[in-house]
């Protein structure tokens, strides 16, 4: 057996095989209401259907002002809670586990999709003030509002009570988005964190709003759900959040409840070089695993079966998160397992007429 198909257990919890869909923005809440649509039933449910064994749905946000834009979903009310239902119990039903990606977007909100417009979404057309850790703009959008010690407790508790609503509507797990310059990396990362408050100066200080809302969302939501947490763990800056300081921050996390550390990176600032290429988060990754007790993920152009599967083979990876080549090929896990001669039992009886030949 492929160790890319072997199952994972957390938390209790059993997911089919390595292969996770990664979240990805859809930006398909039309009425800009953010509760999901039939887009994200059928985005999400054919992937299930793909073989993949945990779907993570896109970033969600906590609160209307934490959207990235207008078109994206949320958690924050019951309307919401009720239109993720069905979408979770189809992921369920053809044998995936559904998770949700906790978010809010800090200084990088309100903007347009990409269709609809370009940059920054004014006031005077539908945006909103963003919030951060600083006042300091992300360039080019909104300037923020600098949230005053309350009102950072008061971002715990609405995100204490998204992932209680995230339960109730069905999900199996739940990730904290901490990564790509939102809300949280804003505090982890001292290139935007200069507060001189509780929650800011050392790396415990920056990393206090983190920890607070993993304890207390595990208190919340008991010892049945597994907690995912998504790093950026380097702002590739020599004064930026390092895989050290990410490595000591993932700890402090696993002590007070979370399970598995989702590594990706960048995201906080322009003008930096990332070394893009084929599995180039995979070194990183694979410096948080040596470094860490808890499961770690990989994610970042894996896109062959055989590239996967050496991964796992060569490192202390645990699971492969697959984004940009799931929106390719929505049925990648079932080719990867054709490729890898790995004979799984979750095609669906659908599909069973186009199920690969045996090689």
């Amino acid at each position: 057996m492929a160790k890319l198909f072997e199952p994972i257990i957390v938390r209790g919890m059993t997911a089919r095989n390595r292969i996770w869909i990664a979240p990805m923005c859809q930006y398909s809440c039309e009425n800009q209401d953010g509760v999901p649509t039939n887009w994200h039933l059928v985005h999400l449910g054919s992937r299930a259907i793909g073989g993949a064994a945990v779907v993570i749905c896109e970033a969600t946000a906590i609160r209307p002002d934490g959207r990235i834009s207008p078109w994206d979903t949320g958690i924050w009310n019951d309307e919401q809670v009720q239109a993720w239902k069905p979408i979770n119990d189809f992921i369920r039903s053809h044998g995936a586990l559904s998770a949700i990606q906790l978010a809010h977007a800090g200084r990088k909100a309100s903007i347009y999709r990409s269709w609809s417009g370009e940059g920054a979404m004014q006031l005077e057309a539908g945006g909103w003030q963003p919030v951060s850790a600083t006042n300091e703009a992300f360039p080019e959008y909104n300037k923020p509002h600098e949230l005053t010690t309350a009102e950072v407790y008061e971002l715990i508790e609405q995100w204490v009570e998204a992932a209680v609503r995230s339960v109730a509507a069905g999900f199996d797990m739940i990730e904290i988005h901490a990564a790509h310059g939102y809300l949280v990396h804003q505090f982890l990362s001292p290139l935007t964190n200069q507060r001189t408050d509780e929650f800011g100066g050392s790396v415990e200080n920056r990393a206090k709003f983190l920890v607070e809302m993993v304890r207390k969302i595990r208190s919340a939501i008991g010892e049945k759900y597994p907690i995912l947490i998504r790093f950026s763990v380097t702002d590739y800056h020599p004064e930026g959040f390092t895989v050290a300081d990410c490595a000591q921050v993932a700890k402090w996390c696993h002590e007070v409840g979370a399970d598995l550390f989702d590594i990706s990176s960048g995201g906080l600032i322009t003008g930096v070089k990332i070394p893009i290429g084929p599995g180039y988060q995979v070194p990183l990754s694979k410096e948080m695993a040596d470094s860490l007790t808890a499961p770690v993920s990989t994610v970042g152009l894996i896109t062959e079966a055989e590239q996967a599967e050496k991964i796992l083979q060569e490192t202390d990876i645990e699971v492969i998160m697959i984004a940009r080549a799931a929106l390719r090929d929505p049925y990648w896990p079932l080719r990867a397992a054709h490729e890898l001669d790995v004979d799984v039992d979750y095609w669906p009886n659908q599909y069973l007429r186009g199920k690969f030949p045996k090689n």
